[in-house]
């Protein structure tokens, strides 16, 4: 099919700034393009003029400009978009309705509930795709064996695509949805997208809803369960979405492009590349699968270029463009995911694992609190860099120019107003000397400093850094961010990241590459002779994809394996038998299976193909999939378990068509020795060096050519460092090995530039101890839900950096490490840990586990750093099943206690000892030991693996620059934090002063009970310190809501954090201007034997709440997390449950979301109804609930949940009686209600905090408090008005990487 000869074949790649064009001419010569993607002066479409001009190049005949194109020469196109993309970026997509099942209008407004960024006040989550939405009278619900239910027989049962049986409670009402949708039409909307509930499985309801609109004139209509049928109604809703969203902006994209051909292209063979890295032709091309239609041509360009079947060597695709770096991995098959958010939409389609970190050539370069910064901020096309001479900002491209690393002289005269100028160097030294003043300036003021640790703050020479120094300074800050993600990526999946070859392509790429694989370990660089092309390229490599896919609920077993069969072979003759319309023979088309496969009870499925793992008598035909499933599993999560049945979720089967040409290789060895064109001076480590430049075209194969030197292509600059070389392989592609890292000893003063560096070595320390703990552990809520958190500590137990922020556990190890030091002192040998729980001992509340590894150093007695690492177990006995009673009234009530347990000693672990502990509350009345025994051991293994890798790369750290040097700049990171929180407070005491002429300030506010929390706070202007005073806050109370001194020490970091409104290391060092009072016997410092589980999850809000009152910061959210538990001996579910958020100077509260010291997610509606005896009713906002004001709160949400069979149901909640204070004029917000609704009609308040027993048929209805307001009302009711920005501004990473620190955060 790929075969088109005597014509001339195009793949081209439309970028954001520029398309990218590869011709294969019919003399088989190649020739690449690059041109503007939008130059409305001289032409319509940019994919249409590069065939022309190379039509009219290598033809010699002329082809107009304004007339269609002649095809009769034109075998193929293939492209790669991002018109998907920046629609979605953009909000520029088709005016869309949403029809969902009734009581769910605002599931997609909640989403997951979860916040995106844990600090900002001003909650900003994308807008929704749909202007209206019509919600439809019915109802399906899956059949329980174990169903109690009084009601009435079901209108039907059926059986849907998965083998489940369902209910059809309520039938779809077609009269009342054609009157909505005639309504909808009438105001110009025809794209509807369709979302009800369980239609993954079975979809008659949505058909019918589709067969009717499409009949009523909707040009566009999107089903859930054509575009994504996969369990779980929120990331399918969005996907639905997207796709009803972006389809019409596509195919009108199309419409233009196929106007500009002769005869709209109807005999050339036109395919577009999807998210999946396969072709696709150009009618099915739909949006829910475009979205990475642009990068994925690159993925598959290197992955076909630098992958060789001989070494099988895993490569990471490195793609470093102007506003952002796209990271990858291939090693011998493509890296799938199958849920990733882009643009702030979560899409559930294959897609490639693509992770995107803002970090690119445009990204900004800051200078914050004597810490270098690069990023997230892009200086963007307009106005660009400051070289491109528009008077922008200095980023990443500048300093490369600064060192000499970009040669004007071989850049087009594209720059300036009127695009007709070079480079600027001379704008980039110019901005480049204001900042080296500004950092100078801070360093000499900063230099008698000595930090509270000892930290004494110099740089290297009396004179200051150097315009060079200063710029190499933000290339290594640069590159240290970029190598984070990278590590991420590999050793999430256990992979040794040195192991790998580094492809590098995109324009920026080639100035770091050697840098970043030096960095990461790598000896190998590839860099391809279409590197700077390599999206267009790819595409001409790819081949044709047709996927399908399929709901299962099958177990993998002997039984199932003839239905399983049945289902693979359909799917796959589905595939060949597309691929046989669209012309290709049996001989061009593969398949391959996957089977969506998990544990059962787990949520860890892996998508796993059986290739290398063939079929045998144990199997189905289509492979071996358990062995395949349990080697995978054992390999990313360090454990299997073996007498666990293993569920089938979903079958896919992805038919390819080989149509990709062959990579032609022309060798042209060369004779003599590669001669270069110019020697520059470039500025390296080692100062200015000479440097050789070399024009790529120009170079003979088969030589080396020995750093420092730049190499010069008409897309790309390469720049090989010193200890580097180069070496042209046959095809004429540049491979780089690179030289182990020379390292300059480093001294104890304070290099402002490694201490960015060290900031960031730190918490990639903290961030792979947690991927180790999640890989290793068992239980759901360390593995899926991500409840811990990991850190490490200086030798006085001062926490250094902690991963990922959990707000609740920010502050609270430090003072479990700090605790231990005091109490164990020298009884600490190697080869101990230490278990600790106990609020006394810096613990929050009981089931929070803290293990604490020392880390010991050759001839240094005393522990010279701490690691330690933090988990929720789910039971760890007590009164309750959970451990979280919300009537408990002494701490033993709550489960097992460990103030300083020894649970490993000399290396054992002490299991005899710590299961007695474990099961020692079945001593206490009403109580009993931990449930759940394996867990809870499994899971405190994988806390002390988790604590072996960190201490292993602590030492590792060590070993490089030397323990004295690491300690001085733990101290520096921590002086770094105290130095921010001073600048605040400063900043603060400044605007009060001229205000009120006070330095005090001080609030109160009050639990359901009565009790208050007082806060009065200090400020010493000139120190920039501050007393926070909790003196006349309210006694201990009888009951749970007592929160350790540990509680309020995290919430008090959380807004010191939220009031420096920017990125600052979270460490010892926020806290060290900071004097805390608290009375002791208060709520806030109870006896040691005070129940406290409601402290944790409730009091902590509280303090939140009257700390921002006290500095006016933003009216009060919500103020509770809403605990809502319910089990029996079958089963138990635990969630908590979004509120309003408060509004603040300049913003609306965000309706239906976490807030503060919580940013847990909801479990979906489909899982929740699939798992557990309970159908949900209605999840919807609380209209109304939010406070008035200029500004307004946050709506709460009604969360309506009908049980099935008898629970006991427990309910922790607040601000039921209080309601959450309005700010400066505004309105408070409503307070929340918990009522039940009895089978026989009785409704019953059941107050703040209960437990009750649950019949079948009885209905809690959970109303959750609103935000207060901001502002009077006077000039109300004018929604503010935010500038309108770019989504990939505010939301510019995407990949697996950041979907698991999104849900870390998200806890």
């Amino acid at each position: 099919m790929a075969e088109t000869k005597g014509k001339f074949d195009f793949a081209i790649d439309r970028g954001g700034t520029f398309t990218d064009v590869f011709a294969r001419l019919p003399d088989g010569r190649e020739r690449v393009l690059k041109l503007l993607s939008r130059d409305p002066q001289n032409y319509k479409d940019a994919p249409t003029e590069g065939i022309r001009r190379v039509l009219e190049e290598e033809t010699g005949r002329v082809f107009p400009r304004e007339q269609p194109v002649d095809t009769s020469l034109i075998g193929w196109i293939r492209m790669g978009t991002t018109v998907a993309t920046n629609a979605l970026l953009e909000r520029e997509g088709e005016r869309t309705a949403l029809l969902v099942t009734q009581g769910f209008k605002d599931l997609l407004h909640i989403g997951t509930q979860a916040r995106p960024k844990l600090f900002d006040l001003e909650v900003a989550v994308p807008e929704v795709l749909y202007e209206e939405v019509i919600e439809v009278d019915e109802r399906v619900v899956l059949r329980q064996d174990g169903c109690q239910l009084p009601r009435k027989d079901p209108k039907r049962t059926v059986t849907g695509s998965t083998g489940d049986s369902l209910e059809v409670w309520r039938e779809l009402d077609l009269e009342r949805v054609e009157k909505d949708l005639r309504g909808v039409l009438s105001r110009g909307i025809t794209s509807l997208a369709v979302l009800l509930l369980h239609s993954y499985t079975w979809s008659d309801h949505e058909k019918a809803v589709g067969a009717l609109a499409r009949r009523l004139g909707f040009t566009q209509v999107s089903l859930s369960s054509e575009v994504m049928p996969m369990v779980r109604a929120v990331p399918r809703g969005y996907t639905v979405c997207a796709d009803a969203y972006l389809t019409p902006k596509i195919h009108q994209y199309l419409k233009g492009f196929t106007s500009g051909f002769k005869g709209g292209l109807k005999d050339v063979d036109v395919l577009f590349m999807q998210s999946d890295g396969g072709l696709t032709p150009m009618e099915q091309f739909c949006g829910s699968r475009a979205v990475l239609s642009g990068p994925a041509g690159g993925v598959v360009g290197y992955a076909i270029t630098s992958y060789s079947q001989m070494e099988k060597k895993p490569v990471i695709g490195f793609d470093m463009g102007g506003t952002s770096t796209d990271v990858s991995r291939y090693a011998g098959q493509y890296e799938h995911v199958f849920e990733a958010t882009t643009a702030g939409v979560t899409l559930q389609a294959p897609q490639l694992d693509i992770n995107t970190v803002a970090a690119g050539g445009g990204s900004r370069l800051f200078f914050r609190s004597g810490m270098f910064v690069v990023g997230p901020e892009s200086a963007g096309a307009h106005p660009g860099p400051a070289c491109y001479r528009k008077g922008g900002p200095l980023t990443v491209t500048d300093a490369n120019l600064a060192l000499g690393r970009l040669l004007p002289s071989f850049f087009p005269k594209i720059f300036g107003p009127g695009e007709n100028e070079p480079l600027s160097l001379e704008e980039t030294m110019k901005h480049f000397r204001h900042l080296t003043r500004e950092i100078n300036l801070f360093l000499s003021s900063n230099q008698p400093q000595v930090g509270k640790n000892g930290a004494n703050h110099s740089h290297d020479s009396t004179s200051g850094m150097s315009v060079e120094e200063v710029a190499m300074g933000f290339i290594r800050v640069a590159n240290e961010a970029m190598c984070r993600p990278i590590r991420a990526l590999t050793q999430a999946k256990g992979h040794d990241t040195s192991q790998h070859v580094l492809a590098c392509f995109g324009g920026a790429g080639g100035q770091h590459a050697c840098a970043i694989a030096r960095a990461l370990g790598m000896k190998t660089v590839f860099i391809h002779k279409y590197s700077g092309v390599l999206s267009a390229y790819g595409l001409a490599l790819a081949d044709v994809v047709e996927e399908v896919q399929e709901p299962c609920s099958l177990q993998y077993e002997q039984r199932s394996f003839g239905k399983l069969n049945q289902r693979v072979e359909q799917l796959s003759k589905r595939c060949r038998d597309t691929l046989c319309a669209r012309g290709f023979i049996s001989a061009q088309i593969t398949t391959e299976v996957f089977l969506h496969l998990r544990y059962e009870g787990t949520d860890c499925a892996l998508m796993v193909t059986s290739a290398g793992y063939p079929s045998n008598a144990q199997s189905c035909q289509a492979g071996d999939f358990r062995s395949a499933f349990t080697k995978r599993y054992l390999k990313e999560f360090g454990f299997t378990i073996p007498d666990r049945p293993i569920m089938v979720d979903d079958i896919r089967v992805r038919g390819c068509g080989k149509s990709g040409i062959k990579s032609v290789h022309k060798t042209k060895m060369g004779h003599g020795q590669a001669k270069p064109v110019t020697v520059t001076k470039c500025y390296f480590e080692e100062g200015h060096l000479d440097t050789s430049v070399y024009l790529w075209e120009e170079l003979p194969c088969g030589h080396s050519i020995p750093g420092p030197a730049i190499i010069i292509d008409k897309n790309s600059t390469i720049l090989v460092e010193p200890s580097c070389e180069a070496h042209l392989t046959e095809g004429g592609d540049v491979c780089l090995s690179v030289g182990s890292d020379r390292h300059c000893a480093l001294g104890t003063e304070l290099n402002t530039v490694q201490l960015s560096i060290f900031s960031h070595r730190f918490m990639s320390i903290a961030e792979q101890m947690g991927r180790v703990l999640q890989r290793t552990s068992i239980s759901t809520n360390i593995k899926e839900r991500l409840d811990f958190s990991c850190a490490v500590f200086g030798p006085d137990g001062g926490l250094v950096s902690n991963a990922p922020h959990i707000p609740v556990h920010l502050g609270a190890m430090q003072e479990t490490v700090q605790y231990q030091i005091k109490s164990l002192g020298t009884k600490l040998k190697e080869g101990d840990v230490i278990l600790s729980n106990h609020p006394c001992a810096g613990g929050s509340h009981l089931p929070d586990l803290t293990v604490i590894t020392p880390v010991f150093r050759k001839g240094v007695s005393s522990p010279v750093f701490f690691v330690a690492s933090r988990g929720h177990h789910a039971d760890i006995g007590g009164i309750t099943p959970g451990s979280m009673p919300p009537h408990s009234t002494s701490l033993q009530q709550e489960g097992a206690v460990f103030t300083s347990f020894k649970l490993v000693t000399g290396g054992v672990f002490q299991e005899e000892a710590v299961t007695e502990a474990l099961m020692a509350p079945a001593q206490y009345p009403d109580c009993s030991g931990t449930r759940n025994l394996h867990d809870n051991l499994s899971d405190l293994r994988a806390q002390v693996a988790a604590n072996q890798r960190g201490s292993q790369l602590v030492g590792e750290l060590i070993d490089s620059y030397g323990l004295t040097v690491v300690q001085a700049y733990m101290g520096y990171i921590q002086s770094n934090a105290e130095l921010a929180v001073r600048d605040m407070l400063r900043d603060f005491a400044r605007r009060r002063r001229h205000q009120t002429g006070s330095l005090e300030v001080e609030s109160e506010d009050f639990m359901d009970d009565g009790t208050p929390i007082r806060l009065r706070v200090q400020i010493n202007e000139e120190e920039g310190s501050a007393v926070f005073d909790f003196t006349g806050t309210g006694t201990e109370v009888w009951g749970n809501c007592n929160a350790p001194r540990a509680i309020t020490l995290s919430a008090l970091i959380y807004c010191l954090r939220c009031m420096v409104g920017q990125d600052i290391p979270l460490n010892q060092g926020c806290l060290t201007p900071i004097k805390v009072i608290i009375p002791p016997g208060s709520i806030l410092q109870p006896s040691q034997n005070a129940a406290v589980v409601g402290g944790n999850v409730l009091t902590s809000q509280r303090v939140v709440d009257v700390i921002f009152r006290a500095f006016e910061v933003c009216a009060a959210s919500q103020g509770c997390m809403n605990n809502i538990s319910f089990g029996s001996q079958r089963v138990g579910y635990y969630e908590t449950v979004a509120g309003g958020a408060g509004a603040g100077p300049g913003w609306n509260g965000r309706s239906g979301v976490h807030s503060h010291m919580t940013n847990t997610r909801i479990t979906d509606p489909e899982i929740l109804e699939k798992r557990y005896p309970v159908v949900l009713e209605q999840f919807s906002l609380r209209p109304g609930s939010g406070g008035a004001g200029r500004y307004c709160g946050g709506d709460g949400v009604i969360r309506k949940l009908l049980f099935r069979s008898k629970v006991v149901l427990s309910v922790l909640t607040e601000r039921r009686s209080t309601r959450p204070y309005g700010l400066q004029g505004g309105e408070d917000g409503a307070a929340g209600l918990n009522l039940l609704h009895r089978a026989d009609g009785r409704v019953l308040n059941l107050g703040a905090k209960t437990s009750v027993s649950i019949q079948p048929g009885d209905m809690f209805c959970l109303y959750t408090p609103g935000g207060g307001g901001y502002g009077k009302e006077d000039d109300a009711n004018r929604r503010p008005l935010t500038k309108r920005r770019r989504l990939n501004e505010t939301f510019p990473e995407r990949g697996s990487v950041f979907e698991y620190r999104m849900a870390q955060e998200g806890v």
